[in-house]
């Protein structure tokens, strides 16, 4: 089936657990848990990371997934990088994040954060060339805060493509779309340790990096988008 990775194979027992390790039923979200014989039997001399991950002789793979109900196995992305909502609720959030900055000239990266907040907020780093280039097409000052708030507008506009009656607003869930954002003047990369050598995000680092940033998101002065951190870096561009 399109978008699912398969049924399971013979020789291959595979399931879906719950935080505590209790099997789950169809359609139930939770992490893929597999054994056989061609799974791996732990980890070459490192007994803690094996006691960690093999537990019963079952590979507890850390990807959270589901079964449909022909069997078809789901993957939805790495448990440890989930969004969880205040009622519990998780969600994978590296679909949204690639989808938005593949589609967004304007938006080189973009990473969300909701460990069990009442909303999900967005680190976001900006393509500054074409920012530039649309702030001089508009004929603002980007150090005045006309001009500031010029941008920030720019990117809620290219967030809001994905709720209400945006063009791409049935991809996703609105409750996993950012509320608030903070727009950073540094990219990540793996010069300051934030990408690893695939390339990808190293989201513990990012949210310890940025924790200031994260924490004023959820306060009544930076849910709010067109507020001074956000304008200062926009000034510096």
């Amino acid at each position: 089936k399109l978008g699912s990775s398969g049924s399971v194979v013979i020789n291959l027992d595979v399931k879906i657990c719950d935080d505590k390790g209790n099997e789950l039923g169809q359609g139930e979200k939770g992490e893929i848990v597999c054994r056989g014989e061609n799974v791996m039997a732990g980890y070459w001399k490192n007994e803690k990371a094996t006691k960690e991950t093999i537990r019963d002789g079952w590979l507890f793979t850390g990807d959270l997934g589901y079964f449909d109900e022909d069997g078809f196995l789901y993957v939805l992305g790495r448990n440890k990088s989930l969004l969880i909502s205040s009622d519990g609720e998780k969600y994978s959030p590296e679909g949204i994040e690639e989808t938005i900055t593949e589609n967004s000239k304007f938006i080189d990266q973009l990473m969300l954060y909701n460990n069990q907040s009442p909303y999900t907020t967005a680190l976001l780093v900006p393509n500054k060339e074409f920012v530039l280039k649309y702030i001089r097409e508009k004929n603002v000052d980007i150090s005045s805060v006309v001009g500031q708030d010029e941008v920030i507008k720019l990117f809620k506009s290219e967030l809001d493509n994905y709720i209400g009656n945006g063009k791409f607003s049935q991809l996703f869930p609105e409750r996993w779309l950012p509320s608030s954002f903070a727009i950073l003047g540094e990219g990540f990369s793996e010069q300051n340790k934030l990408l690893n050598s695939t390339l990808k995000m190293v989201r513990g680092k990012i949210t310890e990096f940025y924790s200031g940033r994260i924490e004023f998101m959820y306060s009544a002065e930076g849910k709010n988008i067109f507020n001074n951190q956000n304008r200062n870096i926009v000034s510096r561009f």
